[in-house]
């Protein structure tokens, strides 16, 4: 009976331990492949699939797991069910490589593998009649050797069905023959250890349960590539449950060897096994944390294992979530794209160019040491940009210069020299390269094949694509600023023009009453109003706006009518009225510049439009219970409804000679941010009662805050 790691453990402990073990580990894989069978005899039949000898296979193993389960793994019976079942999954495996290359000889090597198995079948027979000791000494040793032979031969005809298994096909076969290799790897070690360690046989029957029960899951998995029925498993999990059978075979020759040592060394077995346990447990984390290996073990699964090297899905995945990685800790946008193409091919390091002129500079980079100084002349930039050819460095390197290969004579020394550098991606984006990303070497040095071309074309485009995307809302972000500044600028510009015309009538007024002292006094009025409207002009004009910030406040509207009557009485007759029920206009809530400002423009909009000797009214009234209105009228000309709706308020569009088209637009922005709002009514001439209305309604400012 083994010992191993219950040396301390009383010998029937011991013994109901591992009988526990080999009972629990093979009924589980007993029900497991009884349920493989059930699921394939209830999935549609397929031509290509032997749903018959997987029904059968699938039975028979599960009669061999009941059998050493409830009888015993030593019972003649058993093992010959052992047989049974090897020889019922050498059909499965004829069966599902009939069309695969090779088959002759494929074909024949299982002639000879199943032979053996009838053969190891018929002396298992044997061992169960009463022979004498040298006779059955010698039947059992020709078992164990018939049954290394037959699992060798088995796991032999296993790596050629691979090899040989079709492109279309080859997940599902590939799993399938790495289910059964493992499934004959352990009858092939139960058989070694029966005959070098034999009081080591039932514990490692007992791990030879688990590995059923492993077994039967990679089955299942394999069905995956067939369809109906089966379970789906991703490439992730399959790698992970390659993971779990290593880490469980490593575990279990952790445990053959210490129980070997424990009887070896006798009284010391206990530090003799822990001394085992340590440096086998020291060993695995060194292997865990080595990135080379992780690394080679990645290459090495989905190169013999998988039909292709990625797993799409899981890096576009992967490929997306970094790019698109938000948040004030983020990378900036172009290290980010640098860091997904370097992970996709497992490079450490990435270097971003971008176009510079004619050539190529570094604009971003992760983890990329001495970046500085690095370009990429112009000819293999336009050649990059034409052919959007990604650039293999280490076949250039150990090619001369020739007309075949262009990029050889292009290459700049600093790519030549770093031999760290590995790949050359362009991104090309409508038909402009955007850039180029240089490539680290990944730790498993491998040449670039036609999966890395062929996923680096795709990405490069993408990555091509976010960064130009990138750089049009910096354009556009940049134009909404000029935009700003151009609207900004054109508003002082229509106040200066307004500005210069206020100051040309008064001008022209003054030739004609200038003794008169009431004129004299309102042209100073007019001069020092003038004065501080371009004052304020400059003062926006810099930046330094203060009246735009300014808080809503009540605002005393019969003064404000007042003082712009006669800053522009020199300029032009103004009437200000007001129209409360006792002669009293509330105030409204407002900002006094804003408000100011956009009755400056309807003012001047109606001097503009009347004749010299017909007066612009400013009125004031209260509207409802808590608005009050603001109205500009004028005797002018008018303008037509289609005029109002079409032309007034948009910007640039104006009916004078020398407009700009901003007044009216300007005005309802600065009513519309204080809350209020600006309409119009006009009779256009030749109707006897032509004219416009400006009407400005605003809140009527709050009782407690007139008070205060």
């Amino acid at each position: 009976m083994a010992k191993g790691l219950f040396v301390n453990v009383p010998k029937g402990s011991r013994i109901a331990m591992v009988a526990t073990l080999i009972l629990w580990g093979h009924a589980l894989a007993a029900l497991l492949f009884g349920a493989l069978a059930l699921a394939e005899w209830r999935r549609p039949p397929e031509a290509d699939h032997p749903r018959a000898a997987w029904v059968a296979a699938s039975l028979l193993t599960a009669l061999w797991a009941l059998s050493v389960a409830g009888v015993g793994a030593a019972d003649s019976g058993t093992q010959v069910a052992r047989s049974a079942c090897s020889i019922g999954w050498l059909c499965v495996v004829m069966l599902t490589l009939r069309d695969a290359a090779r088959i002759r000889t494929i074909m024949a090597l299982a002639a000879v593998v199943g032979a053996v198995f009838v053969i190891e079948a018929a002396v298992a027979a044997a061992q169960a009649a009463a022979l004498p000791d040298p006779a059955s000494r010698i039947v059992a040793s020709t078992r164990a050797l018939l049954t290394g032979m037959a699992t060798v031969g088995a796991l032999l005809l296993l790596s050629h069905g691979a090899q040989s298994a079709q492109a279309e096909r080859s997940g599902g076969i590939r799993l399938t023959a790495l289910a059964l290799a493992l499934f004959w790897a352990a009858d092939l070690a139960q058989a070694m250890v029966a005959a070098l360690a034999p009081d080591l046989s039932d514990g490692a029957a007992a791990m030879r349960g688990l590995v059923l029960l492993l077994v039967a899951l990679a089955l299942a998995a394999a069905g995956t590539d067939r369809g109906v029925g089966m379970l789906a498993v991703s490439r992730t999990v399959v790698l992970r449950l390659l993971i779990l059978a290593a880490l469980a075979a490593y575990a279990a020759l952790t445990a053959l060897v210490a129980n070997g040592v424990a009887v070896l060394v006798g009284g010391e077995a206990r530090a003799a096994q822990t001394a085992v346990i340590f440096a086998a447990t020291a060993a695995l984390l060194a292997l865990v944390s080595t990135p080379w290996l992780r690394a080679w073990t990645r290459v090495t699964v989905s190169k013999h294992l998988f039909g292709h090297r990625y797993d799409y899905r899981v890096e576009w995945q992967r490929f997306t979530g970094t790019v698109g990685l938000a948040g004030a800790d983020a990378a900036p946008l172009a290290t980010r794209i640098v860091k997904a193409v370097a992970d996709l091919t497992d490079s450490p390091a990435g270097l971003l160019l971008v176009p510079d002129g004619e050539a190529l500079v570094p604009a971003a980079d992760w983890r990329w040491s001495g970046a500085e100084g690095r370009r990429v002349p112009p000819p293999l930039a336009r050649h990059l940009a034409a052919t959007g050819r990604i650039v293999a460095l280490d076949e250039l390197r150990a090619t001369e210069a020739d007309a075949a290969v262009p990029e050889a004579e292009m290459l700049p020394d600093w790519l030549v020299a770093d031999t760290a550098a590995w790949a050359l991606v362009p991104l090309p984006h409508g038909g402009e390269l955007i850039g180029a990303i240089v490539l680290a070497r990944p730790p498993v040095d491998r040449a670039l094949d036609w999966e890395d071309f062929d996923l680096l074309r795709v990405v490069g485009r993408q990555a091509a694509s976010y960064l130009a995307e990138d750089r049009s809302h910096a354009a556009l972000a940049e134009a909404q600023r000029f935009d700003e500044f151009n609207r900004r600028f054109a508003f002082l510009i229509h106040d200066i023009k307004n500005v210069a015309s206020q100051l040309s009538l008064v001008a022209r007024n003054a030739e004609r009453h200038a003794d008169n002292p009431d004129f004299r006094a309102d042209m100073v009025t007019t001069l020092r109003e003038t004065a501080e409207r371009m004052t304020v002009l400059l003062t926006r004009l810099s930046g330094h706006d203060g009246g735009r910030a300014e808080a809503l406040r009540p605002v005393d509207l019969a003064r404000l009518a007042a003082d712009l009557a006669a800053a522009r009485r020199a300029q032009h007759p103004v009437v200000a009225e007001a129209r409360g029920a006792d002669g009293a206009v509330p105030l409204a809530l407002a900002h006094p510049v804003r408000l100011e400002q956009a009755l400056g423009h309807l003012i001047q909009n109606a001097i503009d439009a009347s004749a010299a000797d017909s007066p612009v009214t400013l009125a004031m009234r209260m509207e409802g219970a808590d608005s009050v209105a603001i109205e500009v009228r004028d005797r002018g000309r008018g303008m037509t409804a289609a005029f109002i709706r079409d032309e007034l308020f948009r910007p640039f569009a104006s009916s004078k000679p020398h407009g700009f088209g901003l007044g009216a637009f300007e005005a309802r922005q600065l009513v519309e941010a204080m809350g209020g709002r600006l309409t119009v009514e006009s009779r256009p001439a030749p109707d006897p009662d032509s004219g416009t209305l400006f009407r400005i309604t605003l809140p009527a400012a709050p009782a407690m805050e007139i008070a205060a």
